[in-house]
């Protein structure tokens, strides 16, 4: 169950990356956060090594090195990634530029919310 959970965290990540252009880990670091329980840094140092490359790898090899990396995770997460990309730019396509910019924000928002309300 845990690796479909990672996939699916995966696939939403890559969905979004593909329909706003935002790196996956606005949507990793949270999901693992507050759905799976990771610790802030692990989920960070997770979220870089599903990114590597070319995105998070000096970053990411300093979490390795401090021990916040879970690499399994970011296997399963990055496969997520590279399939929810192409559908996620395949849904955003043929929006009107103004509902795209207003669907980016409502997520923004309830991502900002939802951290300031659990406090973490």
């Amino acid at each position: 169950m845990l690796h479909l959970t990672l996939l699916g965290i995966g696939l939403v990540a890559g969905v979004f990356a593909g329909m706003f252009g935002i790196g996956g880990g606005l949507i990793i670091v949270p999901a693992l956060i507050f759905i799976l329980k990771v610790k802030e840094l692990e989920a960070i140092g997770t979220s870089l090594a599903a990114l590597i490359p070319p995105v998070g790898l000096l970053g990411a090899a300093a979490y390795y090195r401090s021990g916040y990396m879970n690499l399994r995770f970011a296997a399963l997460l990055a496969a997520g990634l590279f399939a929810g990309a192409y559908f996620g730019a395949r849904i955003m396509i043929g929006l009107p530029p103004a509902l795209v910019r207003r669907l980016y924000a409502g997520f923004l928002f309830v991502v900002a919310t939802r951290m300031l309300v659990t406090g973490k």
